[in-house]
């Protein structure tokens, strides 16, 4: 009797090891999965960003922004303005044409220094 219940505490300690073993794998993978995939993904984005076709749709947006901005009445131009300052905050202006940069430039002074009546 004393060797059965000898051989079943083995084989629940060989099991408890395993166990164990699976869980620290596991939870590693977790871990580097946790600490690797947010600087995975941020090289990701910076490689789209810097694409030939990210950076013209960027450009053929704001400039349809532009176009719309310009066809709008007073009120309409307030709303496209915030749209086309939200578009243009995180895109790099320097891969903008002239006549958009000064176009976001001026938006900005707008909104920076308001008409006063």
């Amino acid at each position: 009797m004393k060797n059965i219940l000898k051989g079943i505490g083995w084989i629940g300690l060989f099991l408890a090891v395993i166990f164990a073993i699976d869980w620290i794998v596991t939870g590693n993978d977790f871990f580097m999965y946790k600490y690797w995939a947010p600087k995975q993904e941020n090289v990701r984005r910076q490689v789209f960003e810097g694409t030939k076709s990210y950076n013209q749709g960027m450009v053929q947006e704001l400039q349809n922004m532009q176009f719309e901005y310009a066809k709008a009445d007073s009120a309409g131009k307030e709303a496209m303005a915030s749209i086309i300052l939200h578009r243009a905050a995180d895109y790099d202006e320097n891969q903008m044409p002239t006549d958009l940069y000064n176009f976001i430039q001026k938006l900005k002074n707008e909104r920076n220094n308001p008409k006063k009546y």
